[in-house]
């Protein structure tokens, strides 16, 4: 495994259910997901940048600040803010943007929050239902790594 100045950066890029909201930060989904690729032997970061109620524009404007040079992936949740504040997708920029500089993007699509447990609000996930989705974005993860 290589140390910690060689490590592979991941960078969780969405909104509420990435952030955790209503979890502790150690519940949300991005550091459940860097401990399960560290118990496979990666050597690997990764950074939690959602942002409760977030919009796909408000993630285009701050990607330049959230995503630093030599990240590897980004896990991109764009969740359902810009439908329901009426916001414009921002989705196809942020992938091209994240694209030109070569970062792999892994998508977290709504759909794959369905069936996982849900807090009482029946949006944002338990700290089971987190870890039961970065068990599903373990692999994907792993190969984008090229692991």
């Amino acid at each position: 495994m290589l140390g910690t100045a060689h490590a592979a950066t991941v960078v969780a890029l969405g909104a509420s259910n990435t952030f955790g909201k209503g979890v502790s930060r150690s519940q949300a989904y991005p550091a459940q997901l860097e401990t399960l690729l560290r118990a496979r032997g990666l050597s690997v970061r990764v950074i939690n940048a959602g942002i409760n109620g977030d919009t796909t524009g408000g993630m285009l404007a701050r990607l330049d600040r959230v995503v630093p040079k030599g990240t590897s992936v980004v896990i991109l949740q764009p969740g359902g803010n810009d439908r329901r504040k009426l916001a414009a997708d921002n989705t196809p920029e942020i992938q091209s943007r994240l694209g030109a500089m070569g970062i792999k993007v892994v998508m977290l699509p709504n759909g794959m929050l369905h069936g996982l447990p849900h807090q009482p609000d029946g949006q944002h996930l338990t700290p089971e239902g987190y870890h039961m989705l970065a068990e599903q974005l373990a692999g994907e993860v792993a190969a984008a790594l090229g692991k």
